[in-house]
């Protein structure tokens, strides 16, 4: 008899071990996935290896890029910094979320702007319902980083992101000291939008021996210069997850806020040392970005043509996470592209621009200065005014916009321009 009961005995055991092992492989998989995202500043789409630059190095880049659903064909609606990186957070198009300027109008106090971050559901607000702990570093124009709902953060007052703004360029220390005391056992969010490759372009000499070469430009070298930093930063970061063993369980997604082609002349064509069809322009040299996605296991690297927006990153990231974008988000879930092989039922982006400076805070058509539209391959550019004026451009033909073809072209130029009235009724 003691033996039947010592046989009994160890298959409870067993079945019990069994039971337990499953259970810690079911908690496992369950486990939320943490997520990096890194936000470029004032790098134009076609100024990394991945995406062809026959120059600039950026082999950190690139092989996130080879392990990503990377979309070529990425956009952010406004090319505007502070416009751009609230779309990021908030998913809306600025005549939503109504941040459309850099700066208010003169004599307004930029307390003003506050609220509208504030009072809104933000990415990483959503993210602490379901318990994780976000970090803010970088560039973030709201004052106080809880202002955009991140639980911890660099930034506590300024114009561009103040305190926040030495990552990176300064190393990489404050977000690991955040992922490995300050979040505990959270998941976490982490906003990597250092001030790089923004001005000011002053690369370590390492870099800049690299591209300072006779017969290149200099401010043009100094930027490559920049482009590289910022790549070598982004791979310290992601180099930690790997050596955290953090990659598996970590979401990594990367945007540009805003294009840059750099100004090689001896005097400012636009607000800053940047070309016209760049930054604070409806050209693609300000508005296009790769978009990429990792997410090992459960995302296969791709590279994608479809048109997608910095809009789609929040519903995308939610859905990571088992969520639900609000109400009033008009991106998409990539997810269902990516994971599913659904073609995304697309074929237009819209955007909008702004004046650098505000009109009337409330009114963001009273600052809107164009509008355009990209449907397949072509792109439709309004001036708005009394009477509004076009450009047409075929980007398969002719991706650097050289060649106005709204004159030989009226009839698309018809069609897409009330296509892009409807979208625009907002105004």
């Amino acid at each position: 008899m003691w033996r039947f009961y010592l046989t009994v005995s160890r298959w409870v055991l067993r079945v019990a071990s069994i039971v337990f092992l499953l259970s810690v492989i079911d908690a496992n998989a369950e486990d939320p996935p943490n997520i990096l995202l890194i936000v470029s500043d004032d790098q134009a789409w076609t100024d990394f290896g991945f995406m062809g630059h026959e120059v600039i190095e950026t082999p950190h880049l690139d092989k996130l890029a080879s392990q990503s659903a990377t979309f070529i064909n990425g956009y952010v609606p406004t090319s505007l910094c502070r416009a751009s990186l609230a779309t990021i957070l908030t998913g809306q198009y600025a005549h939503q979320h109504k941040i459309c300027n850099n700066d208010p109008p003169e004599g307004v106090d930029r307390e003003k702007m506050l609220p509208f971050l504030q009072n809104t559901e933000t990415l990483p607000r959503l993210l602490q319902q379901k318990g994780y702990k976000s970090f803010q570093t970088g560039k973030f124009w709201e004052g106080h980083y809880s202002n955009g709902g991140f639980t911890h953060g660099m930034t506590t007052k300024g114009r561009h992101g103040e305190e926040g703004l030495t990552i990176g360029r300064e190393g990489l220390q404050p977000i690991y000291n955040f992922i490995e005391k300050d979040r505990g056992d959270s998941p976490f969010f982490v906003w990597y939008a250092p001030f790089l490759p923004h001005n000011p372009h002053n690369p370590p000499e390492k870099y800049l021996k690299k591209y300072a070469v006779e017969g290149r430009n200099l401010k043009l070298a100094k930027y490559w210069a920049m482009c590289e930093w910022f790549d070598n930063t982004c791979g310290e970061l992601l180099d930690y997850l790997d050596e955290n063993n953090l990659s598996e369980n970590t979401i990594v997604a990367f945007v540009v806020d805003n294009g840059w082609i750099q100004e090689t002349g001896d005097t400012k064509t636009t607000r800053g040392w940047f070309a016209p069809k760049s930054k604070l322009s409806p050209y693609d040299g300000g508005l296009r970005t790769p978009i990429m996605i990792k997410w090992p296991g459960r995302i296969q690297p791709k590279q994608y043509k479809d048109l997608v927006s910095s809009i789609d990153l929040m519903p995308t990231l939610l859905s990571a996470v088992g969520m639900e974008a609000p109400a009033n988000r008009p991106g998409i879930n990539l997810l269902s592209k990516v994971q599913e092989e659904k073609p995304i039922e697309r074929d237009t982006l819209y955007g909008e621009l702004f004046y650098h400076d505000g009109r009337n805070l409330q009114d963001p058509a009273s600052s809107l200065t164009h509008l355009w539209m990209r449907q397949g391959d072509w792109k439709i550019i309004e001036s708005v005014g009394e009477i509004p004026s076009y450009e047409l451009y075929d980007l398969a033909s002719d991706p650097h916009e050289e060649k106005d073809l709204s004159t030989t072209n009226p009839e698309k130029v018809a069609a897409m321009s009330q296509k892009l009235s409807q979208w625009s009724d907002w105004q």
